[in-house]
């Protein structure tokens, strides 16, 4: 446990010098620290309200629940529905803290159900899960967590908080597998300040399975959440059906000379880069979906060299360098396009009013407005925030 706790507290930005610094940081004994910690009844998110409760902080276990778990949008084993409200409740009994149920749907709905859907519907692939951590988890929860006179707020996700010289630094997870700096580069320099990430620096999931296991928790052995939360099997035209019942509106695929090879049922069963299911056989070469056309109706298609981009615009860029992002022309970074890749070289030019345009050393393609692009420093681990593409002026 010592081991465990030293590993949190050089994560947690504690300074080696300090000795009174609890491992969250903060000089006082834990029982005088409140946390609340932000359980989605997962094992992630357990083993770190179980392992801060097992060093005699004053925990505090919140859950939301983000969506009716008996609609039809939900789906088992889902992220915040109501097995995973009912295995968060197990924890906290079992490790001896309170534990609270918020009722968030219209919140979720408003902040990014809808827009989910409004974003396909523009011709978009939004990301929810990033949506929800900076609209709902790290604002209001957080704010709610600040409302119950916590010190601080941790979470489960695979990230690192350290200490830099000019205050809080986002960084990398240790295990690259795991992490997950892509779905929280909106996180603010004001929230990290207060945002605690226990997991971060644990070099695989083996090893926050094996906590789960040493504090006899029951859900030791629950598999991980698959897609996104609220989206069954992962059929997103299903729930923008659901959502918007006229988005299904038949058109035409078209090259991109405007010639007519196809029809569709709808431009939301389609995402740029999107090979299969096409339904336009007898072409020699391979064609893969270029751009989207919502307003005309129109998938257009191409072959992969039309794919291929280096220029890419960014809006509401949220910042985490040390100086001021329009104090240099252009910055040379790493930058993420797709949470499964990795981060690639570019540089960044900030154009001013929250936007920017990134340009890649080499060209990437399927680059899809309502994506996020997330920068690194090329040289390291940190992250400097980022920003979400869009089709540009």
């Amino acid at each position: 446990m010592a081991n465990d706790i030293a590993s949190t507290a050089q994560m947690m930005g504690a300074q080696a010098d300090a000795p009174a610094l609890n491992s969250l940081g903060f000089a006082k004994a834990p029982a005088d620290t409140r946390v609340v910690v932000a359980m989605s009844g997962g094992v992630d998110s357990s083993v770190v309200a179980a392992e801060l409760a097992a060093e005699g902080y004053d925990v505090v276990g919140v859950t939301l629940q983000l969506y009716d778990h008996g609609a039809a949008l939900a789906k088992k084993g889902a992220c915040c529905a109501g097995r995973d409200i009912h295995d968060a409740r197990r924890v906290a009994e079992a490790m001896g803290f309170p534990h609270y149920v918020l009722d968030y749907e219209n919140t979720f709905r408003e902040a990014v159900i809808d827009e989910f859907a409004d974003s396909y519907l523009a011709g978009a692939t939004p990301v929810p899960c990033i949506r929800c951590n900076e609209r709902v988890k790290f604002k209001d929860l957080l704010q709610t967590a600040r409302d119950l006179d916590a010190d601080c707020m941790a979470t489960g996700h695979y990230i690192q908080r350290k200490s830099g010289p000019q205050g809080a630094e986002l960084h990398m997870a240790a295990d690259p597998v795991r992490d997950q700096s892509y779905f929280l580069f909106s996180t603010t320099a004001e929230q990290l300040d207060y945002l605690r990430f226990p997991l971060g620096h644990l070099p695989t999931k083996a090893e926050t399975r094996a906590l789960a296991l040493k504090h006899g928790l029951s859900v030791a052995d629950k598999p991980d959440s698959q897609d996104i939360c609220f989206v069954p099997d992962g059929d997103y035209a299903a729930v923008i059906r659901k959502l918007r019942p006229n988005a299904a509106d038949p058109g035409e695929i078209v090259d991109m000379d405007g010639n007519v090879v196809g029809q569709h049922a709808g431009v939301i069963h389609y995402t740029i880069g999107q090979r299969r299911g096409l339904g336009i056989g007898g072409h020699a070469d391979p064609l893969y979906v270029v751009r989207l056309d919502p307003d005309a109706r129109r998938v257009i298609v191409g072959p992969r060299t039309a794919l291929a981009t280096r220029t890419v615009p960014l809006r509401e860029i949220n910042w985490l360098g040390d100086a001021a992002l329009n104090s240099q022309a252009e910055w040379h970074v790493s930058v993420k396009l797709r949470s499964t890749r990795p981060p690639r070289p570019a540089i960044l030019r900030p154009l001013g009013d929250g936007e920017a345009e990134v340009t890649l050393l080499s060209p990437e393609e399927g680059i899809s407005p309502g994506q996020a692009c997330v920068f690194y420093d090329p040289e390291g681990t940190r992250i400097f925030g980022g920003g979400w593409i869009w089709k540009g002026r």
